[in-house]
């Protein structure tokens, strides 16, 4: 078996690694996983495109501000089109169950459909007047004893299943829905939070780490809801109701539906 001498081999390395000094590797570039181009970048979202944190958010803030707004009653139709099943046109998808119930069942009986607010109305106080208690991106159509149990609770992971809602759970101070609903709540809420920033006469939303936040104008867990975003990415049906809710009733869109990856540059 031949042998190398060491230093005839230190002077070969010394030669290769001169060699490899002057070969220019090509830059290496990473793309987050989740970042995302729309046809609104260059538009609708011209003023907020390469900015993060608060500047990202005061940004977005500015653009969705400009809406148009409806009754608490016009929102019984509206929620007809934008939760419509796209294998029914007869039917809404209600939101926790993933049930499909026909819109002539609105109301507040039991088997019936009502209007959900994700940003529970007690969590600030802004009830049902046009604004924030109207606002289409965070209502949907849900059953009405599943509202019911879902109440006012904070979003947070564990508890009981809940009836009417597989895969959905609940305790005394959280809600849990099911893991296709995870991402459309964590993006709804984080939506209401930068559109309300405490001007035009409403309350400051914001998003916290707590869980009992009862009547004060924040909604937890934020951390939580950043994992469900990332979870459950915008699905056709989300992607539909955002562009409906644009294009027929309030001007405006829900732009972590849009860029999902924007909640991470925000918070």
């Amino acid at each position: 078996m031949s042998v190398v001498p060491i230093d005839r081999w230190k002077v070969w390395a010394a030669a290769v690694a001169a060699t490899l000094v002057g070969i220019t590797l090509p830059a290496v570039t990473a793309t987050p996983a989740s970042a995302t181009t729309t046809a609104y970048d260059s538009t609708y979202y011209k003023n907020a495109i390469g900015k993060t944190g608060t500047s990202l958010k005061s940004s977005l803030h500015t653009i969705i501000s400009s809406q148009s707004k409806i009754s608490y009653d016009a929102v019984w139709n509206a929620l007809k089109n934008t939760d419509q099943d796209p294998n029914n046109t007869s039917n809404v998808i209600l939101l926790y169950s993933g049930v499909s119930r026909s819109k002539s069942l609105n109301g507040g009986a039991v088997g019936d459909w009502n209007r959900e607010h994700t940003w529970a109305q007690s969590h600030g106080n802004f009830g049902t007047s046009a604004g924030p208690g109207t606002d289409l991106h965070h209502l949907r159509a849900c059953d009405v004893q599943v509202n019911s149990t879902r109440g006012n609770k904070d979003w947070d992971t564990g508890g009981s299943a809940v009836s009417g809602a597989p895969g959905s759970y609940t305790d005394s101070n959280s809600f849990e829905p099911r893991d296709a609903d995870k991402g459309d709540v964590a993006r709804m809420i984080l939506y209401m939070a930068v559109r309300y920033e405490g001007g035009d006469g409403w309350p400051d939303l914001e998003p916290n780490e707590s869980s009992t936040n009862g009547s004060v104008a924040f909604h937890g867990r934020l951390s939580v809801l950043k994992q469900w975003n990332e979870q459950d990415p915008p699905s056709t049906f989300e992607e539909r109701r955002n562009d409906v809710i644009y294009s027929t009733y309030q001007g405006n869109r829900n732009p972590f539906i849009d860029h999902p990856e924007w909640v991470e540059a925000i918070w």
